[in-house]
């Protein structure tokens, strides 16, 4: 059964053009566009799609509020920001509202269809350039600088996890086995009490093992 998309954008160049480029796949269906926020609320209600791509920038009520009132109405619904907004704090303001992926517009189609299946399966995914400004590039802090009660490897895991790698490619960057990061992304949800990858996220944000630009 296909992924069924909802768009919201003011844009309807923009919205024709992902329309084309998700129809040429046959595992993803739009299945209603809005362009602005009134008609987004609705459209969600409506047509109870799986996903929705969701521009920050609308007429009237912002993205960003949009995105809160849509998961309190549908809390199951994935949410992918697209917009033209690259800073830090947008991408830290949409993940802390439960959005699971952020992408910049001027990202290639197979860029947003690949972040498309990975929200979908219930991963979380961030434009790569943005991600390295969220994420540091030096040693993870330690947990007493946390105020975890994480080991040093958990933090390092964490970090990775909130930047949007699939535990294949974190046990590829660690030089472990996907074993081994099954094995403490389940003790740090156990330490944490935290079940989804989307709870981790939001966690990661709260202690400030993501970084600001």
């Amino acid at each position: 059964m296909p992924i069924r998309i909802a768009l919201v954008d003011d844009h309807s160049v923009l919205r024709q053009g992902l329309r084309l480029l998700l129809e040429t796949q046959p595992d993803l269906a739009v299945v209603g566009e809005a362009e602005d926020a009134e008609e987004g609320l609705a459209l969600v209600r409506q047509v109870q799609p799986d996903l929705l791509l969701l521009d920050l920038s609308l007429p009237g009520m912002s993205g960003l509020e949009l995105l809160k009132l849509v998961l309190a109405q549908a809390p199951a619904l994935k949410v992918i920001v697209l917009t033209m907004h690259d800073d830090a704090e947008f991408v830290r303001s949409a993940l802390m509202a439960g959005a699971f992926g952020y992408m910049l517009k001027r990202a290639v189609g197979n860029e947003l269809l690949e972040a498309i299946r990975k929200v979908a399966a219930g991963e979380t995914y961030v434009y790569p350039s943005l991600a390295a400004k969220l994420i540091g590039t030096g040693p993870p802090p330690a947990p007493e600088q946390t105020g975890t009660r994480l080991s040093a490897r958990e933090t390092e895991v964490l970090q990775l996890i909130a930047q949007g790698y699939t535990q294949g490619e974190i046990a590829e960057r660690l030089c472990v086995s996907v074993k081994t990061v099954e094995t403490h992304r389940a003790r740090i949800a156990e330490k944490l009490g935290l079940r989804t990858r989307v709870q981790l996220v939001r966690y990661a944000l709260e202690k400030n093992l993501v970084q600001k630009d």
